[in-house]
């Protein structure tokens, strides 16, 4: 898996439990992560345009604290994506470790 497809599984994976704003999905990264994982913003917007043409995601302008931001919704198809792509992480980590494990 490469960098982007992660970058789409993690920005999949915040908007799985709920809809939010692309600064929100960057501090929900860092966050989860304990601060190894950051999303900067010259990446997660344009990961975010692109999920929302391949219909992965849905956006909305929405007023937030008297502050105008577009929101990004989980799609049906997204959910879907970011089920395979868990399995495929899983498969990638099983690999890794398989290659690691014989590095005693």
């Amino acid at each position: 898996m490469n960098t982007k497809a992660q970058l789409q599984m993690l920005i999949l994976a915040v908007l799985e439990r709920q809809p939010e704003h692309g600064y929100a999905i960057a501090q929900a990264i860092k966050t989860r992560s304990e601060h190894l994982l950051t999303a900067h913003e010259g990446s997660l917007y344009p990961m975010l345009h692109r999920l929302e043409a391949e219909a992965l995601v849905t956006s909305e302008e929405r007023d937030l604290g008297g502050r105008v931001r577009r929101e990004y919704r989980l799609t049906e198809k997204g959910g879907r994506a970011l089920a395979e792509a868990k399995k495929d992480w899983q498969r990638q980590i099983q690999a890794v470790q398989a290659v690691l494990g014989g590095a005693g």
